[in-house]
Parts: structure tokens; sequence; C-alpha cells
């Protein structure tokens, strides 16, 4: 039977190694594939020398010098995150994300006066993940240090983000926190960081607590 090749599977051929080391890198970012990594670097070229080393220096002082807040995880410049220093912000209410994409999602809601507390991620067996991996016992500790009243989780609705509720509720059982969850205006499956302004600000505003979440 003859071989019907598809023209997008035949080896790209680049006039500079240059140009085509350029592209394997850029192609090696989530949700770019080589021909948009070709427009991308194409378009860098246009550009004058000045204009790509400013954005070759942000990319390397970012990496070289952000840093993330010792209280709650997020992405910060200094020791301390700006939510969590500001003395504005509920200090006894704080929700639980997987990621600094979800804190920047629910502060554009308007909705949330309270502080964050960033994951880094949620249990995934699958992929290797497990509670240790997480800053699941920074939190607990935080809960037993400071004068926390309240404990948000703002996980994804995926089985993932379930299990890691539940283990997060397991840990802090033990304590006087009040322990609930976004209101399922968020769809089941559905990721955080995807969800309208709207429903995901009205999700933080009629949270439920998480034990009645799975009550039968």
């Amino acid at each position: 039977m003859q071989k019907i090749f598809n023209i997008t599977q035949m080896t790209q051929k680049f006039p500079s190694v240059l140009l085509e080391n350029a592209v394997n890198e850029f192609s090696k970012l989530p949700g770019i594939g080589r021909k948009t990594a070709l427009r991308l670097v194409l378009h860098l070229l246009k550009k004058t020398s000045a204009e790509v080393e400013t954005f070759g220096s942000a990319i390397i002082n970012l990496r070289n010098n952000v840093r993330f807040c010792s209280v709650c995880h997020n992405i910060c410049d200094g020791d301390v995150c700006s939510i969590c220093a500001n003395p504005g912000r509920d200090s006894s209410l704080v929700c639980v994300v997987e990621n600094i994409k979800e804190v920047m999602a629910i502060e554009n809601t308007g909705q949330f006066s309270g502080l964050y507390h960033v994951l880094g991620g949620i249990i995934s067996p699958m992929d290797g993940i497990g509670p240790g991996d997480l800053q699941i016992g920074s939190l607990v500790e935080r809960v037993k240090n400071e004068e926390v009243k309240e404990v948000i989780l703002a996980l994804s609705t995926t089985m993932e983000g379930d299990t890691t509720n539940f283990y997060i509720y397991r840990k802090l059982s033990g304590t006087d926190v009040k322990i609930s969850v976004i209101a399922r205006g968020i769809s089941v499956g559905d990721e955080i960081e995807y969800a309208d302004e709207i429903t995901l600000g009205r999700s933080i505003i009629n949270r439920t607590i998480f034990s009645d979440s799975f009550k039968t």
C-alpha cells in the first residue's frame, strides 16, 4: 500500500541554523507549535536589536529575580507579596488556589478581600504529584499559627481538584477553622482560570461549607 505523507509531517528546512535553533526553543513553550514558533521568531527579526534585547532581558530577569511570597507563595518582587502586605485585606479569610493564574482570575472579579494560599498544583498520582509536592504543610501551619477563621477551597472542579480538597479538609479537621468550597456555579470539570469573572465572583460569594458538599 502506498504511504500518504502529510505535508506538515515533513521535516522543515531552515535557511539558517540560528533560525532553526530559535524556532526549536520557542516550540518548547506550552501551546506553541513549530509554525507558530516560526512566526514569532520572524516577528522578532523585524524588531530592532534594542527591542529584542529588552524582550530577552525581561525573560532572563524574570527567571533569575522573581521571588515567591513567604506567606502565600504567590509570585512577587520582594519577600511578601502586595496582597499579603495590604493591611486592608481580611487576614482571617484564606482562599486556597492551585496556582498563580487563579489568584489573578479571582482578583479580577473584585469580589474577594481576603488573602490567598497558592498550593503550586493539585494532587495527581497519574502525574506523580503527591501531597508532599504541594504547599499543604505550610497551609496547615498557617492556619494553626495565624488568626485564620475560614479557609475557602477554590480548586478546579475536577477529580484531582476534589481529591485535593478532601485531603486538605482532613488535614484541617482538627482545627476550629471554617472550611468552605466555592459554589458549583463553576461547572464540574471546569478549570478555574477559564471561568468568566461574573461566574467566578458569584461562586466565591455563594461558597458553601465543604463538609456539606459531599453529603448525600
